[in-house]
């Protein structure tokens, strides 16, 4: 008589111990930001919302006297030429900064991500505005727009015999706004600089050695490889510039206080000037909301596409 062979029987797992609200485990990860997200909503949101309600008095900012005028301030502002020109300034300033200063980013990148001797000199040294107070930065230009023709960039104009070509930078409704703009950017490119070679460090090598394999040329790389590859560095560097662009408020005021006349105003420099200068705190309140708003809803419209791409990519 043959015996039947029976397999072994395997031992039971042992219970799997599940942790997270349990009695004895580990927090929730909410419960770690718990802290920080109530101080942030004390500091920052109870403020932010109990000040919103101004936007709809004519409180002067002193004192407790205000009264309610409904969407009076807003009225206002829809018909306020300064306020309007603000706006087409911040604009201008915004699409210059992001575009341009985006830009040089991304070549400055491209010219330090090589394997010359002096590439970790030349991070530095397009880095090095970036550490610098927008203030001082702000004086720095002020004093190379002098429009004395024989000081700062006019000066230079004259020592090449480009004398012809000398303005007064600040001075010159038509040329202020640019001229700050240019302060920006060569202040704020190296930062968009670090990103953008984050990026390309990203960049396996694999895929250019294979490319080149193909016959693929420089150009070819960059637009089929490097350029998809780069679009979260992209996201970065849009979204961070295009706040600063719209939010943009030391320089302006360090630089040409919104001179001359309004040509230099922006969105920022209004509110403040109408809050601490007319002493119109309900109306410089109304035009706070209305740019946070606009800030928020050109973030999102931003972040949107650009995140599609990154997934496209």
């Amino acid at each position: 008589m043959t015996a039947v062979m029976t397999p072994p029987v395997k031992p039971a797992p042992p219970p799997v111990r599940r942790v997270g609200r349990g009695r004895g485990g580990i927090a929730p990860p909410w419960f770690f930001a718990a802290p920080a997200l109530l101080v942030y909503a004390v500091v920052m949101l109870y403020p932010s919302i109990v000040g919103a309600g101004s936007a709809f008095t004519d409180w002067s900012g002193v004192g407790e006297q205000r009264s309610f005028v409904g969407l009076a301030n807003f009225k206002q502002l829809i018909h306020d030429d300064q306020a309007l020109g603000a706006l087409r300034n911040t604009l201008l300033l915004t699409v210059a900064i992001v575009v341009v200063q985006n830009g040089i980013g991304l070549l400055l990148a491209l010219g330090v991500h090589t394997t010359i001797k002096s590439r970790m000199l030349l991070r530095v040294i397009f880095f090095a505005p970036v550490v610098v107070s927008p203030v001082m930065v702000s004086f720095l230009w002020k004093y190379v727009y002098n429009p004395a023709p024989d000081a700062g960039l006019n000066a230079a104009l004259g020592a090449v015999g480009l004398g012809a070509l000398r303005q007064d930078w600040l001075g010159n409704p038509s040329l202020a706004i640019w001229s700050v703009a240019f302060t920006v950017i060569w202040q704020c490119a190296g930062y968009s600089m670090v990103i953008f070679l984050a990026g390309l460090e990203g960049v396996p090598p694999e895929l250019h050695e294979s490319a080149m394999v193909d016959g693929a040329g420089t150009v070819a790389r960059f637009r089929h490889i490097t350029w998809p590859l780069l679009a979260p560095a992209v996201t970065i560097n849009v979204m961070l510039s295009t706040v600063g662009g719209l939010t943009l408020f030391t320089q302006i005021i360090a630089m040409t206080n919104g001179g001359p006349g309004y040509a230099t105003d922006t969105l920022s420099t209004v509110l403040y000037k109408q809050a601490f200068v007319f002493g119109k705190f309900g109306y410089s309140t109304a035009v706070a909301l209305v740019l946070a708003i606009f800030v928020a809803a050109v973030s999102f419209v931003q972040i949107g596409y650009l995140r599609s791409r990154e997934t496209a990519a």
